[in-house]
């Protein structure tokens, strides 16, 4: 492995040793309010989630504390989760597990050392809030300056409705919606003879932006739109990039229920971070990022010049959304906002790739087995048979390795989040791997999917399904450590 492969992919401190002393400083602002934008030319109210400068998210520095003051300027309970960062328990940003929710008009202060470099976001952890854009940016730097001279650019994809995302929930736990469709279930725990098969419209599946395969159901959502950076494929962001330039892109998947195909469509790239962690590079020109996943891809503008766009498909559906890479002077066409509707996301690339960093050489002490479970009509989802809400699947002591083996039973796929703790996929299926590290995995229906992490930071940690929905009807537990409340 060269410098550039390490670096080009960098995170988690520990790597380079990188320490930088701590400074003394006020609490970074970052304010939770509303925000007017346009989509599809009709306006809207969206959340809005701005740091000290005005603008979405933070920008950190590896090495300073994470010093930050969360101001709820709305009129609804809120509070923010800090997805990728490690932090203490009780500042994760989860009511229910240390915390309560922040009411409207107060604020509240987090500080932690950061050891987390790499591409992270946050996000709203109260009911269906991350469905209405409470979501933004969180990038922890190695250097102040990006590494090689590369220009970066952060991209955070959203799948929007003009819908009050609790009246879909609330549909879909009624039976109805595009859920009705659904084909293949909990064949476990789910009796047949009861399903609303008179419900199912199946000559709108796929107009309805509902994709079948395999029998199973890629999303069970109707959106009305993608947005990339707020935009859609009807006015995209333009990025400029010099010819033979080379830019680093960073992908934030903060879609409430959609996994996405990325697609460089004429250019190619490298992969080498995953979720804030590297891996060896990766080449190719269209990846896969289940929800709440991130990419940073590595890419070089052709020395001729021109427009190029970098596209982002949800699976099973036809519409899409993108940005526009493009050399100085170079003509800007339209790009369709639709085109074929992509397959779903499979594992195919997660079994090839391989971290940067590596466990320390110490045995699993033990293997605890999951059962994704639910999917019936009254839309119930779980874990091992039942829905949970905040209850514990399993403890853990510190100083433990766990194995965490995730068998879906669903006809859904699951990405799969783990809060405090990073984890490396170890096997997909029967296959043993030196997979990445992560902090989130999609399991695929009827597959498994075996983690394993290291119990080092003591607490009561979320474990859910990032699927909006599927988290709000009842696929949500928490890893415990015997020692914590």
């Amino acid at each position: 492995m060269n410098r550039r492969e390490l670096l080009g992919g960098l995170s988690g401190a520990a790597l380079l040793g990188f320490s930088r002393p701590a400074v003394a400083a006020e609490p970074k602002l970052l304010t939770v309010s509303r925000r007017n934008l346009e989509v599809k030319g009709r306006a809207v109210s969206a959340y809005a989630l701005l740091g000290p400068d005005g603008k979405p998210g933070l920008d950190l520095l590896l090495g300073e504390p994470f010093r930050v003051r969360v101001r709820n300027s709305t009129d609804s309970d809120t509070i923010v989760h800090w997805h990728g960062l490690t932090p203490p328990y009780g500042q994760d940003g989860v009511a229910m597990l240390g915390e309560d929710p922040i009411s409207p008009g107060q604020s509240r202060d987090y500080d932690f050392p950061n050891t987390r470099s790499g591409t992270h976001w946050m996000h709203s952890h109260v009911g269906l809030q991350e469905q209405q854009l409470l979501a933004a940016p969180l990038i922890v730097r190695e250097t102040a300056e990006p590494l090689f001279g590369d220009q970066e650019h952060v991209v955070l994809l959203h799948d929007f409705t003009f819908r009050d995302p609790r009246d879909i929930l609330a549909e879909l736990k009624a039976g109805g919606g595009a859920h009705a469709g659904h084909g293949m279930m909990n064949h476990s725990s789910m009796d047949h003879a009861d399903m609303n098969h008179g419900g199912m419209n199946h000559g709108g599946m796929n107009q309805g932006g509902m994709g079948h395969m395999m029998g199973g159901m890629l999303n069970d959502v109707v959106y009305d739109a993608y947005l990339a950076n707020d935009r859609t494929l009807d006015d995209p962001e333009i990025v400029t990039v010099e010819k033979a330039g080379t830019i680093r892109l960073r992908i934030i998947n903060a879609a409430a229920a959609s996994n996405m195909w990325i697609d460089l469509g004429g250019l190619e790239g490298e992969l080498i971070a995953v979720d804030g962690n590297a891996i060896h590079p990766f080449r190719g020109s269209l990846f896969p990022i289940a929800i709440a996943q991130r990419a940073d891809i590595r890419l070089t503008m052709p020395a001729a010049g021109g427009a190029f766009p970098v596209l982002f498909r949800p699976e099973g559906v036809a519409a899409r959304t993108g940005i526009l890479l493009a050399s100085p002077g170079a003509s800007i066409g339209k790009v369709a906002e639709e085109g074929d509707a992509p397959p779903p996301l499979d594992l195919g690339q997660e079994l090839l790739y391989r971290a940067v960093a590596k466990l320390r050489e110490e045995p699993v002490n033990r293997t605890e087995m999951l059962m994704l479970t639910g999917g019936g009509p009254d839309y119930t989802w779980g874990f091992n048979g039942k829905p949970m809400m905040h209850e514990t699947l399993f403890t853990v002591r510190e100083g433990e390795r766990i194995a965490v083996m995730m068998h879906n039973m669903t006809g859904m796929a699951h990405p799969m989040h783990l809060h405090g703790h990073y984890f490396k996929v170890i096997a997909i299926g029967g296959t043993a791997i030196d997979g990445a590290i992560r902090d989130v995995v999609l399991v695929p229906p009827m597959q498994t999917v075996t983690v394993a992490f290291d119990a080092d930071n003591p607490g009561s940690w979320a474990f859910h399904c990032h699927h909006l929905y599927h988290m709000n009807a009842g696929m949500m537990g928490s890893i415990a450590y015997t020692s914590a409340a």
